[in-house]
C-alpha cells in the first residue's frame, strides 16, 4: 500500500490529481443551490367543501384546479401566489341549489420544516379573493325554502383570510408530491365556510 501511494505521488500527474481532490468538494457545494435561492411552481387538483350552507348547515362539494407560484425567502420561510378555477359546481343535497366558484386568487406566507431528508411539513396563512355564483332552480319548491335568501353572486364578501397545512415528499430531485388542506374563505354575508383539500406536484428550481 505504501509503495502504491509513493508511486502515485511521484507520478507527473500527481499535482493535477491533488488539485482535483481538493477542488471536488468545493465544486459539489457550488452545484447545490441553497433552498433560500429557489423558486417553485405547482399544479394541484382541489376539492372545495362548502359548509354551514343555510339554516340547516348543509355541506356540498365542488372541484377546482390550482396553479401555485412561489419562492423561498429563507431555508424555512416561503411566500406564494395561487390562482384557481372551478370545474365542478357544488350541488347542495336534497335541493335545487348550487354553489359555483368561478375563480379564486390567494397570497400566502408560510413556514416549512423538514422531516428527514425527503419530506417537509408546512403551514401558511394569507388572503384570498373568490368570485362565484349561486343558482337556485324551482325557487317555490318546499325543499328550497332555506336557500331563497341567497343572492346570485357568491360569496357576498369576495375577500377572506385563508390558511393551509400540508405535507410534501420529494420523489425525484426537486420534484415533490404535495398533500394539503385548510380554509379557503368564509363568507360573512351567507356565513358559508369553504375548505380546500388539494393534491398534486411541485417543482423547485
Amino acid at each position: 500500500m505504501t509503495k502504491v501511494v509513493r508511486t502515485a505521488l511521484q507520478s507527473p500527474l500527481a499535482p493535477f490529481c491533488l488539485c482535483a481532490l481538493l477542488l471536488s468538494p468545493q465544486a459539489n457545494a457550488q452545484e447545490t443551490t441553497p433552498r433560500a435561492d429557489k423558486h417553485y411552481v405547482g399544479l394541484l387538483a382541489t376539492a372545495i367543501n362548502h359548509r354551514t350552507i343555510g339554516p340547516a348547515a348543509e355541506r356540498a362539494w365542488g372541484s377546482a384546479a390550482t396553479l401555485v407560484v412561489g419562492g423561498h425567502i429563507t431555508d424555512l420561510f416561503h411566500a406564494e401566489l395561487r390562482a384557481g378555477g372551478g370545474y365542478k359546481d357544488a350541488k347542495v343535497p336534497d335541493s335545487d341549489f348550487t354553489l359555483a366558484v368561478d375563480y379564486f386568487a390567494s397570497w400566502y406566507i408560510g413556514m416549512h420544516y423538514p422531516l428527514g431528508e425527503y419530506a417537509n411539513i408546512y403551514g401558511q396563512f394569507g388572503f384570498s379573493y373568490i368570485h362565484g355564483e349561486a343558482t337556485l332552480s324551482n325557487r317555490d319548491a318546499d325543499r328550497n325554502v332555506f336557500y331563497r335568501n341567497f343572492g346570485d353572486e357568491f360569496p357576498d364578501s369576495g375577500f377572506s383570510t385563508s390558511w393551509l397545512a400540508g405535507l410534501d415528499f420529494e420523489v425525484i430531485e426537486d420534484t415533490f408530491l404535495v398533500f394539503e388542506g385548510g380554509k379557503l374563505f368564509e363568507d360573512t354575508g351567507s356565513e358559508v365556510n369553504s375548505f380546500q383539500f388539494s393534491g398534486g406536484v411541485r417543482y423547485e428550481f
